[in-house]
């Protein structure tokens, strides 16, 4: 069974009643996301359960405005600036470090959840992750922190392999930081790297030729929105070319993928809207610690393992925490 632990410092917020007061006018929270709505369903199904242990529930005694973007990163500003025009009680800035920048733009006033893969002090959403100050606070994944230990298990998993493509989509609001991290990880793991870079899905394709033409003997996907709200087709793309995929969420390998190490990314959206559950109750951004995961799940994709002829070492699926038959 696999576990999800965060450091919430919620503070009691499973024992709140279920029901919330009643109010004349349910509040409206603003949920920013960069992608599709079809895609991206199961975190905001995530989310609402966030609120709902909070005593909040769409449609009853709260409002949910969606501002999708459709995958277009270019439009997170102007729909950031609607919700604040509407002032919305609170904006749920989720899809990383795009929709938590456009947010921060787009007001002052209105408190702001993110959700993000990197660090926010380095982006200057907050001013610490203990005190975050000002009207922004959330969640971060730290996914791009996590390559030494992804490709610790990379070089356990395909010890054969040395050159990986690193796809990177160049519209996110990070794509510089992590390049670096994950370069830094794989040198240090005594793999090379090169990087093929998708900003839509109709880009993949090319995505994927270049990294066969390169000869790589894997595919490591960057932590994006886009590329998990597009997961389907991505490891379409890897059956087609028989080739490995690797990545940080487990909803990757559930659908084909070969291996993911990282956190519980539906956690993580429920735990964003317990923080804006909190924030309607009254709470202040600044004095709500910036969330930080400390459980990362490994899982592993049992037949894809098989249909690509990699061996599974027996010290590797002891750790794993799910194995996918």
């Amino acid at each position: 069974m696999r576990r999800r632990e965060f450091v919430t410092l919620l503070g009691g917020a499973a024992s709140w009643p279920l029901l919330a007061r009643a109010q004349a006018t349910p509040p409206v929270v603003g949920f920013l996301n960069p992608n599709l709505a079809e895609n991206y369903a199961f975190n905001a199904a995530a989310f609402r359960d966030g609120l709902k242990e909070t005593g909040y529930v769409d449609g009853q005694n709260v409002t949910i405005q969606y501002s999708w973007a459709g995958g277009d990163y270019g439009r997170l500003p102007a729909l950031a600036t609607e919700l604040a025009q509407r002032k919305v009680s609170v904006i749920a800035a989720t899809g990383d470090i795009a929709s938590a920048r456009a947010a921060q733009a787009a007001t002052k006033t209105i408190p702001i959840v993110f959700i993000v893969g990197n660090d926010p002090e380095k982006f200057g959403l907050v001013a610490s992750h203990n005190r975050p100050g000002g009207n922004i606070t959330g969640i971060s994944l730290i996914t791009s922190l996590l390559g030494a230990k992804q490709f610790e298990v990379l070089s356990e998993l395909l010890p054969s392999i040395e050159l990986f493509a690193l796809l990177m989509n160049p519209d996110n609001g990070n794509p510089e930081i992590d390049l670096k991290n994950l370069q830094n990880a794989a040198g240090t793991a005594g793999r090379r790297t090169f990087v093929v870079k998708a900003a839509k899905p109709a880009e993949f394709d090319a995505a994927f030729a270049a990294a066969v033409q390169q000869k790589a003997g894997g595919i490591f996907i960057a932590s994006d929105p886009m590329f998990l709200a597009e997961r389907k087709h991505l490891i379409s793309l890897a059956a087609q070319h028989a080739i490995p995929l690797i990545c940080s969420f487990r909803e990757f390998v559930v659908g084909g993928g070969l291996v993911s190490y990282g956190p519980s990314i539906t956690g993580v959206y429920r735990e964003a809207g317990v923080y804006v559950g909190r924030i309607l109750r009254g709470a202040q951004p600044s004095d709500l610690p910036v969330i930080l995961p400390t459980k990362f799940d490994l899982v592993i994709n049992l037949k894809t393992a098989n249909t690509l002829g990699v061996k599974l070492p027996q010290t590797l699926l002891a750790r794993a925490d799910e194995l996918i038959d």
